[in-house]
């Protein structure tokens, strides 16, 4: 039975989809079947996969609207162990068309019911926010990791995001775990960034992974060539262990 676990953070820009591309393929290299589904209508993760959006046309939106065959979506990449369910902009306007649906919060989880048992990982790359796609991401999850961004207002807002795993939790999902806090975007040259991670750690203790993502232009370069960093440039730092998985002190 396969794991499934959403990347969220309702703040955007803090290295959701970053995380998630290089995280699946990480776990992909070490010979685990691996599923990315990308519910963030920019389809960000699609792309940097290599998927090309524009001639998808199954994509997660007709999983969820028309209840498409969800095979029918999964797209390859160039490791043969990890796949992925592309996005499209249409998603957009999907919640409004889920308002009157049954169950509205629990379909994506019955979306991805029967893949369970194929993948080893299955990871839900969220849009920023915290709308009913992302509700349902929460509910399809074993547990979520949390993106953190090594800037100034890197705790804003994750109160919210706390606050709505509680309801989760207490009303749709009573399995749902916080995987962890992984801080991205980190600069050790800078003092700030070393002051974030400090108050992150003393705010969230050992749900914070020892693990942290550095500034590397080699991430930010990737996506670009529909690859992950360890493909484009194995040797660059933000290919290298331990940023290829997350690790946590416990």
């Amino acid at each position: 039975m396969g794991k499934i676990i959403a990347l969220a953070n309702q703040k955007g820009g803090v290295g959701k989809t970053t995380t998630t591309i290089n995280l699946a393929a990480s776990l992909a290299t070490l010979e685990k079947k691996v599923l990315v589904v990308d519910a963030d209508p920019q389809a960000n993760a699609s792309s940097g996969l290599g998927v090309d959006i524009k001639q998808s046309e199954c994509t997660i939106y007709e999983c969820i609207i028309d209840r498409a065959d969800v095979r029918e979506a999964i797209h390859d990449t160039e490791i043969d162990t990890l796949k992925v369910i592309s996005s499209h902009i249409n998603l957009v306007g999907a919640e409004i068309e889920m308002l009157n649906l049954k169950n509205r919060e629990k379909i994506l989880k019955e979306v991805l019911a029967p893949l369970k048992e194929e993948f080893d990982y299955i990871l839900i790359d969220c849009s920023p926010s915290l709308g009913l796609i992302t509700i349902n991401a929460l509910t399809a999850a074993d547990s979520v990791i949390i993106p953190v961004q090594a800037e100034y207002f890197a705790l804003e807002g994750i109160s919210k995001l706390l606050n709505t795993i509680k309801i989760i939790k207490s009303k749709l999902n009573p399995a749902l775990e916080i995987e962890g806090f992984l801080l991205t975007m980190y600069d050790s040259r800078l003092r700030q960034a070393n002051q974030i991670y400090d108050e992150v750690k003393r705010h969230f203790q050992e749900l914070v992974f020892e693990t942290v993502v550095q500034r590397n232009v080699k991430l930010s370069e990737a996506p670009s060539y529909g690859l992950p960093t360890i493909l484009y440039d194995a040797d660059s730092t933000g290919a290298k262990k331990p940023h290829g998985t997350c690790q946590r002190t416990d």
